[in-house]
């Protein structure tokens, strides 16, 4: 998350000044504006904070030189959600630091003990829409109250299909089927054990 990235960064930078500049897509003209940036003097050390889901790739060969051979006290970070998203230039110039984001920690809305067609049914009308990410967490919920918390015994090819269901998720698949195969194979295992 990009976000946690620019605050965890902005909250460990040591620089007194800090200027950011945060796009969806980093272009030409921004990388110009933080060129004008990085050259106006400053006697103490500057901090240039670059936050962007994508970055032109003109707008990193415009920044190549500056990076290269940064002016007197300027300090550059640049946030990203993959180092690929660089070119291997920029890359080779800059030290990269992995961040994981902490997930929010949400609440599973089912009662996996009283699991029943009808709560089932009221569970995926709820989710319907839901983002990956927290398609991704909901399922891993499922799975840890399933096995962790009530106890329910799982076979190998159900268990195989919430690691599936999690690769689906992950390639953005409609929520709603993944979550309602999953959900009956908690309610066959539960019955299974009545």
């Amino acid at each position: 998350d990009l976000e946690y990235a620019r605050s965890y960064v902005l909250s460990r930078l040591t620089t007194p000044i800090v200027k950011t500049f945060i796009e969806d897509e980093f272009k030409v003209e921004h990388a110009a504006a933080v060129i004008r940036e990085a050259y106006i003097a400053e006697e103490r050390e500057k901090g240039i904070l670059l936050c962007a889901t994508s970055y032109n790739i003109y707008a990193q060969n415009a920044l190549l030189k500056l990076l290269e051979e940064p002016p007197r006290n300027i300090v550059f970070t640049i946030i990203t959600r993959s180092k690929n998203a660089l070119l291997p230039t920029i890359r080779s110039r800059m030290k990269a630091e992995v961040l994981k984001a902490q997930k929010p920690e949400t609440e599973l809305d089912i009662d996996i003990a009283r699991l029943d067609l009808e709560s089932i049914f009221l569970f995926l009308k709820k989710h319907q829409n839901i983002k990956k990410d927290l398609c991704k967490t909901v399922i891993e919920q499922l799975l840890h109250e399933s096995l962790v918390t009530q106890g329910l015994r799982m076979k190998e090819q159900e268990l195989e299909r919430f690691e599936t269901a999690l690769e689906l998720a992950e390639l953005n698949s409609r929520p709603q089927p993944l979550l309602a195969m999953l959900l009956l194979e908690i309610y066959a295992a539960k019955m299974r054990r009545s």
